[in-house]
């Protein structure tokens, strides 16, 4: 079973999010859309998933430093352990500060800055290649001694830690407070996309290595969210790669390899001259600002993503709780289905074309087919289990056919847009 502290919080994410969406209904301040958070968090359900096939990157090549390399090995204890969980904070400020700042590692950390809201569930959307750029800044603390399972769990804890500043509704936290930790003000700063706000505040915990190292930015003005290029899509996968692809037609287009690695490692927006030259991020126009959305929104149908969204967050948790029993084909098969639903979800969203009926069909009953496979495959399941999951891709596939494709058809003409 999965025991990291970040799977193991999953019902606290959910539990607080609830809190803030009726925090929403008090003090009607709204900044959630279904299709924003559903997104969110399905890049987050991406990220957990490629973390069952990647989790040994990090940790493995730590381990290795840690016993081929290190001097000498610090023992756990709670000194070692609070030494660490700052010095790991440090890297993460250095991590976070270089994904920002070379246009290769932005592809990944891009991902968690794109949705234009601010609330709980941007913490979820979390990027799936980040770990491939980030793991070396750590290797440091392998060097120093310190126990790669205390490693494990003061890197979750830092994430956990992330999770509550992603919101609105706490204004300020009290002044020594926000000298030294990081808190909603300031990672609001973070998330912004005004011009003055860019490339602030990258500290995890805390917020003192910001202003050390000349990166802080107190929250004045109100923010604006998002990338400076709009992702202007919901569909997850396509979010993980959109600024990849950006870059593979720059580098295509270079003249030199010169120009080509500069366009890779510069900063974000770096172009030579004879593509445009650097691209300066625009000021945020109040008068012309629109969000992403796509026309028009039936309540039916988001109603019917969100039970589906909720019925394969179960799915998925039963999954990431069970991964180290899957066999390598399981893993693969369970990964192609989690990463179809994330993928079906987007395109429901954006009212692609008619074959999108053909596709949920699929995916609705593969997931009983695919247990059922798993049970003779010698997986260990309640009896319960395949029975129901037949009972509900029979009753979705009713609804789908009866109260959903027929709204769908109308909306065949609808046009991608924005709101305000």
């Amino acid at each position: 079973m999965n025991l990291g502290p970040v799977v193991l919080a999953i019902p606290m994410y959910f539990t607080l999010m609830a809190v803030e969406l009726i925090a929403e209904g008090i003090t009607k301040k709204h900044t959630y859309r279904i299709n924003d958070a559903v997104t969110n968090i399905s890049t987050g359900v991406l990220q957990q998933l490629a973390a069952t096939f990647l989790q040994l990157l990090r940790i493995g090549f730590y381990i290795l430093v840690y016993e081929r390399l290190a001097p000498w090995h610090l023992p756990a204890n709670w000194i070692s352990f609070a030494l660490l969980f700052v010095l790991w904070d440090l890297c993460y400020y250095w991590d976070h500060r270089l994904q920002h700042r070379i246009s290769l590692f932005w592809g990944a950390h891009s991902v968690h800055h794109q949705s234009e809201e601010y609330n709980l569930s941007v913490a979820l959307r979390q990027s799936s290649t980040s770990v491939i750029w980030g793991f070396p800044l750590y290797l440091p603390l392998a060097l120093l001694g310190f126990d790669p399972t205390q490693f494990a769990i003061v890197g979750g804890l830092n994430l956990l830690y992330q999770f509550w500043i992603h919101t609105e509704h706490i204004h300020r936290m009290p002044a020594w407070f926000e000298w030294i930790f990081n808190t909603p003000s300031h990672h609001r700063v973070h998330h912004a996309r005004d011009p003055k706000y860019l490339d602030k505040n990258y500290g995890g915990v805390f917020i003192v290595f910001d202003r050390w190292f000349g990166s802080f930015q107190a929250e004045e003005e109100k923010p604006h969210y998002g990338v400076t290029k709009p992702l202007n899509s919901w569909n997850p996968v396509y979010a993980n790669f959109a600024h990849y692809l950006d870059l593979a037609g720059y580098v295509r287009q270079a003249r030199s390899m010169g120009d080509a690695l500069r366009i890779l490692f510069y900063p974000p927006g770096w172009l030579p001259d004879y593509l445009g030259g650097f691209q300066e991020p625009p000021p945020v126009d109040e008068r012309t600002l629109r969000k992403y959305d796509v026309h028009p929104a039936f309540l039916r149908v988001q109603l019917y993503i969100l039970s589906q969204f909720v019925a394969a967050l179960l799915v998925n948790s039963y999954y990431f709780f069970n991964a180290a029993h899957f066999s390598g084909y399981a893993k693969i098969g369970a990964a192609a289905w989690i990463v179809f639903t994330t993928l079906m979800f987007g395109w429901l969203f954006e009212k692609r074309g008619r074959w999108i009926g053909m596709l949920e069909w699929l995916r609705l009953f593969v997931l009983p087919i695919g247990l059922m496979g798993l049970q003779e495959g010698g997986m260990s399941m309640p009896g319960w289990m395949i029975p129901l999951a037949w009972s509900f891709a029979g009753l979705s596939l009713l609804i789908f056919l009866w109260w959903i494709w027929p709204v769908r058809r109308m909306q065949s003409q609808g046009e991608v847009g924005v709101v305000q």
